[in-house]
């Protein structure tokens, strides 16, 4: 989501908004990610060609349901759907409806849920069938990215340590464009919190990372141009190229030894 939340920290003090969280505050938010990461394995196996977007929302809200949660994205600020569902030059938050789901598209979901007033959040984007190399090579640096940024997710760390080890793994890689507007976020009780997580900075800067802190880590890398553009319907995020575009999320907790990915499954 577009976010204008500070990242400043400069007398090492924890910022305004941002929250360190309790253990029960954490036992919850690691059920609402668990509810997310099923709730994607559900949706995984069923994408193919044909579907609609908005028959892929019936099932993401009916899982979250049965698992328990309530879907944290329907009505968020508006927003009329349980998924964003974005194909192809879709960055983010693409509004389900009746599109239909073809052979060789790029279709990510973003998805979250909320357990005893807690939140999860991910994002993956899956290919429809056969695809070409290039959206391969999009694909697996996108990925590889957002786990470069959990790796250094650590207490200890600063924020700017997370968002230039996803910048540096994209840019060692590719020439592809790394979306600014949007970023990752803090999240906990509130689905956005401070601070805010660019997906590109530099080490050694900003915000301390402390155990249990959570944040959600989401690069959006496009084939072409770095540069968005928002549609008239106020929620839909596209290349301004007209180029594909992939984005991968999860919900990381900080620890003082490895990250803890609660919409991750079989940790």
């Amino acid at each position: 989501m577009k976010t204008n939340l500070k990242t400043s920290d400069a007398k090492g003090e924890i910022p305004q908004g941002v929250t360190i969280k309790t253990e029960k505050e954490l036992a919850y938010m690691w059920e609402a990610g668990q509810v997310v990461a099923k709730t994607h394995q559900v949706l995984r196996r069923a994408i193919k060609p044909g579907i609609t977007t908005l028959e892929l929302d019936a099932i993401a809200e009916r899982e979250i349901r049965s698992l328990g949660a309530i879907p944290a994205f329907k009505g968020y600020r508006g927003f009329p759907g349980t998924l964003c569902v974005s194909v192809n030059d879709e960055i983010v938050h693409g509004i389900p409806g009746k599109r239909k789901i073809k052979e060789g598209d790029l279709v990510s979901l973003d998805l979250g849920a909320i357990v005893a007033g807690l939140y999860g959040d991910a994002a993956v984007t899956w290919p429809v069938g056969e695809i070409n190399d290039n959206l391969v090579k999009l694909l697996e640096v996108g990925e590889a990215s957002l786990y470069a940024g959990i790796q250094k997710s650590v207490s200890g760390n600063r924020l700017g340590d997370v968002s230039s080890a996803i910048q540096m793994e994209i840019e060692s890689r590719s020439s592809y464009g790394i979306v600014r507007e949007y970023v990752g976020h803090g999240i906990g009780r509130q689905l956005h919190e401070q601070p805010s997580v660019p997906n590109y900075g530099i080490a050694g800067r900003g915000v301390q990372l402390r155990a249990n802190m959570a944040i959600a880590i989401e690069p959006m890398v496009n084939l072409g141009t770095h540069e968005t553009i928002l549609l008239d319907d106020d929620w839909t995020v596209k290349t301004a190229d007209g180029k594909p575009s992939v984005h991968f999320e999860h919900t990381v907790i900080i620890t003082e030894g490895t990250p803890i990915i609660t919409t991750k499954l079989d940790q």
